[in-house]
């Protein structure tokens, strides 16, 4: 029931948001505009979305084979579509992380495995954005200013999260370090045995992924086609308005966004996603259909995650109920 809460306080943020930009950029959504959209290029953004879930979970499999577990490509979808939905009910898309770590431990992988490939799923993410905006920033010149200052934030961020593992995991001197701390802290000397033994599947796991550079390659490479397929349904949005796509503002823009969504203020940043789109977009798309832009976008890149989510979340149900 909190589940159900969280997404209608999600969906609800984002709808009073987008309603007010309606009303802030005076776009009319009538029936001849919605009559003159090209509904192929709707359907392609919509395709863009399932092919960044597919993506990911691909992703997700190619991790966990790499330390020796397999998972078919059904599972690994399903967990991806299940974190998919608790994230769009969470602050900051925070709920999705734990839950693909239960998920991945449900299916038989050690716990500091699956932590470790949830972690190693945020370190490439950060490496793409970390690389990504700053050349995209320099090549188009826009918002420069905002996107700078939240590009450098996020990399200050991101060297302190790869230093504290680091300086936990360099060894297993230090892991048993922190364990003695952790037992020291939580009086609880099995916990801080067991924390220690999946410190130990983690560390392992990174000096697995890290001696092979070429699969590192692969999985970076996986992660800059999946966040593109993200990135691109904006400009697809546009093209079916007859509109430019401003495709390198628009990916620009995307970057600058995705990283400010992060701030956990709302069930799936809703209402900041909103408002940070609206106010870059202003600056490139006419503001007579950019309620209609971001409304398309938020119902194709949040709300379908809420919906597909939900249904596979209580897919057992669903067939047993039709059984």
């Amino acid at each position: 029931m909190s589940a159900l809460r969280s997404a209608l306080l999600g969906i609800l943020i984002s709808l009073i948001t987008t309603i007010l930009i309606f009303k802030i950029t005076e776009t009319s959504l009538t029936w001849e505009i919605i009559l003159r959209v090209n509904f192929t290029f709707i359907l392609l953004a919509i395709l863009c979305q399932a092919f960044f879930w597919f993506l990911w979970a691909f992703r997700l499999k190619k991790i966990s084979k790499h330390l020796q577990f397999e998972m078919s490509y059904t599972r690994a979808i399903e967990i991806t579509l299940n974190s998919m939905f608790l994230a769009a009910i969470t602050p900051s898309s925070a709920g999705g992380e734990p839950l693909r770590i239960k998920m991945l431990s449900d299916s038989g992988m050690a716990l500091g495995k699956s932590t470790f490939v949830v972690i190693t799923e945020r370190v490439l993410d950060s490496l793409f954005f970390i690389l990504a905006l700053p050349t995209f920033l320099i090549f188009t010149g826009f918002a420069s200013e905002l996107g700078s200052r939240v590009a450098i934030i996020f990399i200050i961020i991101f060297i302190f999260f790869i230093y504290f593992l680091y300086t936990i995991l360099r060894d297993e001197n230090s892991i048993q370090k922190f364990s003695k701390l952790a037992n020291k802290i939580l009086k609880k000397q099995k916990l801080a045995d067991r924390l220690e033994i999946e410190m130990k599947n983690f560390r392992e796991g990174s000096l697995k992924l890290l001696s092979d550079p070429l699969y590192l390659t692969m999985l970076f490479t996986i992660t800059a086609l999946m966040w593109s397929a993200c990135f691109v349904i904006p400009s697809l949005i546009l093209l079916s308005f007859n509109q430019d796509p401003c495709i390198l503002l628009s990916y620009t823009s995307q970057l600058i966004i995705i990283v400010i969504s992060l701030i956990p203020l709302t069930p799936g940043s809703s209402g900041v996603a909103e408002t940070s789109m609206a106010y870059l977009y202003s600056n490139f798309v006419d503001l007579s259909i950019l309620g209609s832009l971001v409304a398309l976008w938020r119902l194709i890149t949040y709300h379908l995650n809420i919906i597909f989510g939900a249904l596979s979340l209580n897919a057992r149900a669903i067939k047993k109920f039709f059984s």
